[in-house]
């Protein structure tokens, strides 16, 4: 990871969880980090904690589904910091919608943050990274293991997972065909202990469902977002599955 100090990584969502866990260990390793959410308050607080680390985190308030908060960030990070040299793909909500009932909107809501967001965070990085000649960038999705599975009864977060497993090889297909160094990574976890569950409106009884299933940590999948930076720039990790132990599906 010492190749990466002092340069710059965008992590979406990091009010809370998986994302929370990312920026502070970057930051920990002397990244620039800059935390997009729209709970900015919370990566303020957040910022006040690592101060003394190596590296700094910038909070951002920011909704990745809308498009122009999108390049408004992005144009922050070149105004201030230079460019973007990392991106973690991280926002995303879950629901437990039907697919014969909906609602609509719920599945609106899945498929603007989890493919839509993503997707244009990734365009304006890639962009940053090409205006600058960075061909050692790295773009990461945070997946998940229903993007390479059916998972009852969250079928459309499924199918945006899928998405995104099918975005990595597109974009690792581009990148290649581009001659690009610029490297793509999926990071799938199992089930993770964060509160997307009643960040996207799930009730008490829902969750009550899955208290007794294994559960990863936020670190956890913090730790194997440092493993797949911290690969030789020769090598490509395409897909990381992390599971908890004794995870049944």
């Amino acid at each position: 990871m010492e190749r990466w100090s002092g340069r710059v990584a965008v992590v979406t969502g990091t009010s809370s969880g998986i994302g929370a866990a990312i920026a502070q260990e970057l930051v920990k390793k002397g990244l620039k980090v800059v935390g997009l959410a729209r709970r900015v308050e919370r990566v303020q607080e957040m910022a006040t904690t690592l101060k003394s680390a190596p590296g700094k985190l910038y909070p951002i308030k920011c909704d990745v589904t809308k498009e122009e908060e999108v390049k408004k960030a992005f144009k922050w990070v070149k105004d201030n910091l230079g460019g973007t040299d990392i991106l973690v793909n991280n926002a995303g909500v879950i629901s437990m919608n039907s697919l014969a009932g909906g609602p609509v909107e719920n599945w609106r809501k899945i498929l603007d943050l989890n493919v839509l967001g993503l997707s244009m965070c990734t365009k304006e990085a890639l962009q940053s990274m090409k205006e600058r000649g960075v061909d050692d960038g790295h773009i990461i999705h945070i997946n998940s293991v229903s993007g390479h599975k059916v998972v009852d009864p969250f079928f459309m977060y499924c199918g945006s997972k899928h998405a995104v497993t099918a975005l990595t090889e597109g974009l690792r297909r581009e990148l290649v065909n581009q001659k690009s160094k610029i490297r793509v990574t999926s990071v799938s976890p199992g089930a993770v202990t964060t509160e997307i569950g009643e960040a996207s409106g799930a009730t008490p009884e829902m969750l009550a469902m899955y208290k007794d299933i294994p559960f990863l940590a936020a670190e956890d999948v913090a730790d194997a977002v440092l493993y797949v930076l911290g690969v030789p720039p020769h090598v490509q990790i395409h897909e990381l599955t992390i599971k908890p132990v004794g995870e049944t599906y």
